[in-house]
């Protein structure tokens, strides 16, 4: 039996998504919704987006936050905390410090969970050790 691959979603891919915008909701039916994740970051840094849409008056984005996320499962980033830790100091160390720590947070929990990161954000992983990168992004 073939083990299907197993895909983290970026906070910019989930925002498109509940945009409806670049055909990902085709993309995650094709890969199956059960082989796809989302990091405990990325549910921080889309909460903070509907908060933010709720004060400008748009509620229904909470609403529409909370059904996506009842469907997805959440990763929790504990297991990713070594290695987050050794490769910011490597990257630093190197010269080519991460750009973005939720970032680097989120791409060690796609590495250690042998997940591929779906993002349109390469150039934030790019230069992590291990990781598998698809962008679903065609502009």
């Amino acid at each position: 039996m073939v083990s299907m691959k197993q895909y983290l979603l970026d906070t910019n891919i989930c925002v498109f998504l509940l945009r409806g915008q670049y055909d990902i909701d085709k993309k995650l039916d094709k890969v199956g919704l059960e082989h796809c994740y989302i990091s405990e970051i990325t549910e921080a840094e889309l909460k903070y987006g509907a908060e933010l849409g709720r004060r400008k008056g748009l509620k229904q984005r909470i609403e529409q936050l909370d059904e996506f996320l009842s469907a997805l499962k959440i990763l929790p980033i504990s297991n990713a905390i070594d290695l987050y830790a050794s490769e910011k100091a490597r990257l630093r160390v190197a010269g080519t410090p991460a750009d973005d720590d939720f970032d680097l947070l989120i791409g060690c929990t796609a590495v250690v969970n042998d997940m591929v990161m779906v993002t349109e954000n390469m150039k934030h992983f790019k230069n992590l050790t291990g990781i598998q990168l698809e962008n679903w992004i065609e502009r």
